[in-house]
C-alpha cells in the first residue's frame, strides 16, 4: 500500500445546538488518514457519529472545528460551496444504503448522471456506463428500470454510478444495511475489488461481519474514536 496520505482529518469537531441550551456533541476531536486503494470501516452503533464524520469527510457538511486536508495540500474546510461541488462531483462518489436511485431512469441512465452536465461525447458517455454496469455484473439489466430491479441489483447500480467520474475516493453508508447477507457479501467484494484497483473505500456500518472485508477498523462511540 501506498505511503501516499490521500485524506486527512485533524481533530474534527462537530457540535448541533438543540434548543436554546443543549449542545449535542456529534464528533469529539477526531483525526485520521486514509490512504490510496485502502478500504476502512467507521464501525459502531447507531448514533456513534459514523454518518456526521463521512459527511464531514466528503464535504457534504462542514465541521465545527478541524481541519480536513486533501493530498496534502488542499483544506476542504476552508473551500466555499463553488470549490466543494467541484470537489464532491470530481474527486469523491458516494453509496447510500437507500440507494437513490432516479425510479424514471433505467440503469445504464441512473449510472450517467453524475456526468451531467460534463462536455462529453453521448457515446463515450454511454460506452463508459455500461462498461461499469457490466463491472458489476449486471449483464443484461442495463435498460430495466430501478423497479425492476431486486435490491442486490439496485445497489450494483449505485455502486456503478459512484464510480462513473472515477473519484479517488468512495464513502458508503451502511451499503449493506437494506440486503441479505449473500447480497450483502456480494457488494462487499466487488467494492473490495475496486479498492484494490486504486479507489480508496470509507465504509460506516454498524455490521460486525464486515470488518473481515477492511484494511483497517476505525471505532466510533460517542463521537470519538477508540
Amino acid at each position: 500500500m501506498s505511503v501516499e496520505v490521500l485524506l486527512e482529518a485533524k481533530d474534527l469537531v462537530k457540535t448541533y445546538r438543540r434548543g436554546r441550551n443543549e449542545v449535542v456533541h456529534a464528533l469529539q476531536n477526531v483525526s485520521l488518514k486514509i490512504h490510496p486503494a485502502e478500504m476502512i470501516l467507521l464501525y459502531g452503533p447507531s448514533g456513534s457519529g459514523k454518518s456526521t464524520l463521512l459527511n464531514l469527510l466528503s464535504g457534504l457538511d462542514k465541521p465545527t472545528s478541524g481541519e480536513i486536508i486533501f493530498q496534502g495540500k488542499h483544506d476542504i474546510t476552508k473551500m466555499d460551496e463553488s470549490e466543494l461541488t467541484i470537489f464532491r462531483r470530481n474527486e469523491v462518489g458516494f453509496v447510500f444504503q437507500s440507494w437513490e436511485l432516479i425510479d424514471h431512469l433505467n440503469a445504464v441512465e441512473n449510472v450517467e448522471v453524475p456526468l451531467y452536465p460534463d462536455d462529453i461525447d453521448s457515446g463515450e458517455l454511454r460506452t463508459r456506463a455500461l462498461q461499469l454496469i457490466r463491472r458489476m455484473d449486471l449483464i443484461d439489466r442495463e435498460y430495466h428500470f430501478p423497479k425492476e430491479l431486486s435490491g442486490g441489483e439496485q445497489q450494483r447500480v449505485a455502486v456503478a454510478r459512484a464510480l462513473i467520474k472515477e473519484p479517488k475516493i468512495v464513502f458508503a453508508d451502511e451499503p449493506t444495511g437494506n440486503l441479505d447477507q449473500e447480497t450483502g457479501d456480494l457488494i462487499m467484494r466487488m467494492l473490495k475489488t475496486i479498492c484494490r484497483m486504486g479507489t480508496a473505500m470509507v465504509i460506516a456500518t454498524h455490521n460486525e461481519d464486515l470488518r473481515r472485508y477492511a484494511d483497517r477498523v476505525i471505532r466510533l462511540t460517542d463521537g470519538r474514536i477508540h
